[in-house]
């Protein structure tokens, strides 16, 4: 293995008519989306951390992972839980677990993950709906709003690449994996990173999420070096003189960098950014190196 304990990606992607992540309802008839209130005083909608993290689930579900299912709580009003068997469960192993038991059994998650948050503000937008299905037992069409938003969105992914498959001092829980199940882990998410789709508010308002801007640091410390680094003006150009500058800022802990760009879809090509794909695949041959593995 080589000497890098992570791995941080930060992503952009564009959601042209979404409502991501609903939020508490205001009103009765208007359901809401998530919204953070900034220091410009304006609200900007995000997509929580945790909804993330069900998406990334969900398509490693796809990829035929078998996940780990929940289970109830042992004590009364106990909070569900999943099987808590890393060894055999690749969520298990990468977002951790907690079974809160007379022998509290825990594990902390070494892939971490940012909401999604849009770098454009909320205008007030809403969805006008009306829902017939009441009408043919007597009853009248049920109209109702969804908030909806249009914007580029930003978030990042951290992982402890020297935490997956390993377990620490103390915990309660068998986790030895070999380095090739380690990379094969790795690797199973950074395609599911690749391909991410939310799974809530599809039905009607489905939306590509997937990076259209990937920046990735393979590093020897664990620092999200890029989470605040992305910026993007009116006209849809990339701050790329942010971007280099974070670059040469942490030189000194960073081992190998990659910039990505869907071709084509910014205003302005980026000669020195790869191929969004070949990024991947840069990030991937990563990983294969750090567990020495072809």
């Amino acid at each position: 293995m080589n000497k890098a304990k992570s791995l941080t990606i930060t992503y952009l992607t564009k959601a042209t008519y979404a409502s991501l992540n609903g939020s508490d309802k205001e009103v009765d008839n208007i359901s809401s989306i998530k919204k953070i209130r900034k220091n410009d005083g304006k609200e900007y909608p995000y997509c929580s951390s945790q909804a993330v993290r069900r998406a990334l689930k969900e398509q490693l579900a796809v990829m035929e992972f078998e996940l780990s299912e929940g289970v109830a709580g042992e004590k009364e009003k106990g909070a569900a839980t999943t099987k808590c068997d890393p060894q055999k469960y690749i969520d298990d192993d990468l977002f951790g677990f907690m079974n809160a038991s007379a022998n509290t059994v825990k594990r902390t998650s070494p892939v971490r993950v940012s909401p999604l948050v849009a770098i454009t503000p909320y205008l007030g937008e809403l969805d006008f709906a009306t829902n017939y299905m009441s009408v043919s037992s007597g009853g009248n069409p049920n109209i109702f709003e969804t908030e909806i938003h249009s914007g580029y969105y930003c978030g990042t992914v951290l992982i402890e690449l020297d935490r997956i498959g390993e377990k620490s001092i103390g915990d309660k829980y068998e986790l030895g994996l070999n380095n090739e199940e380690k990379a094969k882990r790795v690797l199973a998410l950074i395609d599911a990173i690749q391909n991410l789709w939310t799974i809530g508010r599809q039905s009607r308002f489905l939306s590509d999420i997937s990076p259209k801007l990937v920046c990735a640091s393979l590093m020897t410390v664990k620092n999200p070096i890029f989470m605040e680094s992305i910026r993007i003006d009116d006209e849809d150009n990339i701050n790329v003189d942010l971007i280099n500058n974070t670059i040469e800022d942490f030189k000194k802990q960073i081992v190998d960098s990659c910039i990505g760009e869907r071709k084509g879809f910014f205003s302005k090509n980026t000669n020195e950014f790869k191929a969004l794909g070949d990024c991947f695949e840069t990030i991937c041959g990563w990983v294969k190196e750090t567990y020495g593995i072809k």
